[in-house]
């Protein structure tokens, strides 16, 4: 009698694997996509994967929904590992009502999520689902809710990372906004508040699918993805490798690893990178690369606001959160977009125990009648608050130009920073050289029988004497003025010396960030 209840739970395990039919998984795989159950076994260590809830079925009766039951209900959920660290992980399949949720569908997602937050582990959505599912009304929107609300309370507490594997659309879209991290596959994923259809209707406008909400779209122009890969395999691979440079939770540190790359190891063409020029460009990446651990910058955000850089790397096998100004755009100067980069990056690293490594070379805000009523003062605060909320370790390292109050707000030692270190091709002042003389020296170059040569000699006295650390570092703003060979060593050694840093801020609910 046992062997016959063996054998029907062997029935079920493998009818649940069949989720929508041999037909629709044929066509899953003909556009590219993987099946939800497919992306899973990728994505965590081998044979770890444990399912939960595989035998859940819808509780809808209308509209001859009681004839359509699919053992998953079209989400796929469970735990295993990466790296054989815990992660929670739900898959949606779209094979199964177009992925859609429904009431039990979201009972699923939040279970695990509820569990992640109990154990302290990340959670990983794989999304590709149509939205709420609309034969259950009310009750669909009440789980998608019942996510927001999870995201929104284990957001800080556990990492949380969304890919889009396929459409993600409507109130769907809400979740993985929350989320953490947001990866998009180029060509098969898309994300919007509203289709093309009912844009067109609306407004008149004709956009296509990839035209409105594709992953390149996403990741260069409204800057909702974090990351746009070229197939599912470079996807799955993103997110183990983002993983890698995190904490399972907030009350841990980032994982320590062996890189292989001693602190006094250094790159001695690091000297060459910033030209004597003040006015050319250089690539921030090249400073960075040459500085970290095996010359490795996993770049978070990098075709977005492009003026500014983000991402993770390691100094002595430490995991950093590096932030840049960018001088090959828009000559490094904080813009709209670039403020909301540098700032949610900076509370993620802050919120999960990251140190922060911010290199600095800026002009200033960027100026204009777009910023100006776009609301850069709203928007170019937030890295301030930022910055100044955040308790874990700061380095900061001036390359070049340091003006104003883009100076102050890009991590400076006023604003909390526990290491500046500044090169000798820094240049802290409230302006660049010809601005300030214009100001300071206005009539003196008006009195002159030739002004354009009297500026330009006031601007060479003003240069040398300001365009310089050396004020700064009388100052005691700046803790050392170093050789950029120098740098390397000492930011592992800040790394180590702040790593038992302690830092409280006074009680309250929650401070309020200028959104």
């Amino acid at each position: 009698m046992a062997t016959e209840k063996f054998r029907q739970l062997e029935e079920l395990r493998e009818k649940a694997k069949e989720a929508g039919g041999k037909e629709r998984i044929k066509r899953q795989h003909s556009q590219g996509k993987y099946t939800a159950r497919e992306r899973i076994l990728k994505l965590l260590d081998p044979g770890s994967f444990v399912e939960i809830d595989e035998f859940v079925v819808h509780r809808c009766t209308d509209f001859g929904m009681e004839k359509k039951k699919v053992l998953g209900d079209g989400v796929i959920t469970g735990y295993g590992t990466i790296d054989g660290r815990k992660v929670f992980v739900f898959s949606q399949d779209f094979t199964v009502f177009g992925g859609s949720l429904s009431e039990m569908y979201g009972k699923k997602v939040c279970k695990i999520m509820d569990m992640a937050m109990d154990v302290g582990a990340p959670v990983i959505g794989l999304n590709d689902g149509a939205g709420a599912r609309v034969q259950e009304g009310v009750k669909a929107l009440a789980a998608y809710a019942d996510i927001f609300y999870r995201n929104t309370i284990a957001s800080g507490v556990i990492p949380q990372i969304s890919a889009i594997m396929g459409p993600c659309a409507g109130g769907a879209v809400y979740s993985p906004a929350v989320t953490d991290f947001i990866l998009m596959v180029k060509g098969t994923s898309h994300m919007f508040i509203t289709g093309p259809d009912v844009i067109k209707t609306v407004t008149g406008e004709e956009v296509t699918f990839e035209e409105l909400g594709g992953a390149m779209k996403h990741a260069s122009v409204s800057g909702v993805a974090h990351f746009a890969s070229e197939n599912e395999d470079e996807c799955l691979e993103q997110i183990r490798t983002l993983l890698s440079f995190i904490p399972s939770n907030n009350l841990e540190d980032p994982p320590r690893v062996n890189t292989g790359h001693a602190p006094d190891d250094v790159d001695m063409s690091i000297d060459e990178v910033v030209p004597d020029d003040p006015n050319k460009p250089y690539d921030m990446r090249d400073v960075v690369t040459k500085l970290v651990d095996n010359g490795y910058f996993f770049e978070v955000h990098e075709h977005w606001a492009q003026n500014a850089i983000v991402g993770f790397a390691r100094f002595d096998g430490r995991a950093v959160g590096i932030v840049g100004n960018q001088p090959m755009h828009l000559a490094g100067t904080l813009d709209i977009n670039a403020s909301d980069k540098i700032s949610r990056f900076v509370r993620f690293c802050d919120a999960f125990n990251i140190p922060i490594v911010t290199f600095m070379d800026v002009p200033g805000y960027l100026p204009g009648t777009a910023q100006e009523w776009g609301g850069i003062i709203r928007h170019g605060a937030k890295i301030l608050y930022a910055f100044s909320e955040a308790t874990v370790p700061k380095i900061t390292v001036i390359t070049r130009k340091a003006y104003g109050g883009a100076y102050d707000v890009m991590s400076s030692k006023n604003l909390g920073a526990d290491l500046v270190l500044a090169w000798p091709t820094a240049e802290i002042a409230v302006m660049g050289p010809q601005g300030a003389c214009n100001i300071i020296f206005r009539k003196e170059i008006q009195a002159a029988k030739d002004p354009d040569a009297k500026r330009q000699e006031l601007i060479a006295q003003y240069r040398a004497k300001f365009a310089n650390p050396y004020v700064a570092a009388e100052l005691g703003y700046i803790d050392k003025v170093v050789l950029p060979h120098e740098t390397r060593p000492l930011i592992c050694q800040g790394l180590e010396l702040f790593s038992s840093k302690r830092k409280s801020r006074p009680p309250k609910k929650h401070g309020n960030i200028p959104l």
